[in-house]
């Protein structure tokens, strides 16, 4: 089935919004480590990857409709990183990370490595990013809720931006 371009944003009511973001919160709070089989390793679901589905980064947070699709989606997360044994992306950059110091916070540039999983349940076509940093475990950092599309060929394009942001 073709689809002409991306889904199109629709206004959410703010009913619904709260609700599912009430719901997602609470999931993600609850959220056990999901043993990966590609990765053969334990994936933690900390506090920033559940910033990351509501901010793009530090203080700036995504639009609603953003917010509500990624926090409708997580839901799925779990069962696709447990189900996952190949992984479609990898990417590996250097960048700055907030971490705490002995002095206070501070940024460090540190070698960051992102893995892509992209799975279809039913309608929904998903991204799900793990991020990696030197010397630390596997951890959740995003979900993409779609691909795509090409608007002239209508041909499937993934996603290829930035891990850090998208």
């Amino acid at each position: 089935m073709l689809m002409p371009g991306r889904p199109e944003r629709i206004e959410i009511p703010e009913e619904y919004f709260l609700k599912i973001k009430e719901e997602a919160e609470n999931l993600y709070k609850q959220m056990k480590p999901v043993l990966c089989p590609y990765l053969k390793k334990n994936v933690l679901f900390d506090a920033k990857g559940l910033d990351h589905i509501k901010f793009k980064s530090w203080n700036k947070p995504r639009g609603k409709y953003d917010q509500y699709i990624r926090l409708k989606l997580f839901k799925l997360v779990s069962n696709i990183l447990g189900k996952s044994h190949t992984v479609q992306g990898i990417n590996e950059s250097k960048e700055w990370e907030r971490r705490k110091r002995k002095d206070g916070w501070g940024s460090s540039l540190v070698e960051v490595i992102y893995y892509e999983f992209v799975a279809v349940i039913g309608k929904a076509r998903i991204k799900v990013i793990v991020k990696l940093l030197p010397g630390g475990e596997p951890h959740f950092w995003s979900v993409i809720p779609f691909w795509r599309m090409n608007d002239v060929t209508h041909q499937k394009k993934l996603f290829d931006g930035n891990p850090e942001i998208d």
